[in-house]
């Protein structure tokens, strides 16, 4: 009994270990931490690209922000294979075109 619970603890530290040291900041692991980062250049494009319906009512400080965001992912995304480079990168570029036309639109008056 006593080597099934020692065998216990071997396969689980090795579970542990395959699957990456703890994050002490996050209290993940650190395969959770990476599949976070890789998933965190979709959520900043789908929270910039959610908000066009509403791009007159930003003030132009606020829409300088979203097209800094917008070129801030346009490198991320360039990495990407080629269909969601293409899918994404056109998305982020008609967003942050529109934000631009609003902006100027504004500074006009």
């Amino acid at each position: 009994m006593k080597k099934l619970g020692t065998c216990l603890i071997c396969f689980a530290a090795a579970v542990i270990v395959w699957s990456g040291a703890p994050d002490t900041e996050k209290k993940t692991f650190s395969w959770c931490a990476v599949d976070y980062a890789q998933d965190a250049w979709r959520n900043e494009i789908d929270d910039v690209c959610s908000k066009p319906q509403d791009a007159m009512i930003f003030s132009p400080d606020e829409l300088k922000n979203l097209i800094a965001r917008c070129d801030k992912l346009k490198p991320r995304v360039e990495k990407l294979d080629e269909t969601q480079r293409k899918v994404f990168l056109k998305r982020l570029q008609l967003c942050r075109d529109l934000f631009l036309f609003v902006l100027e639109s504004k500074e006009k008056k």
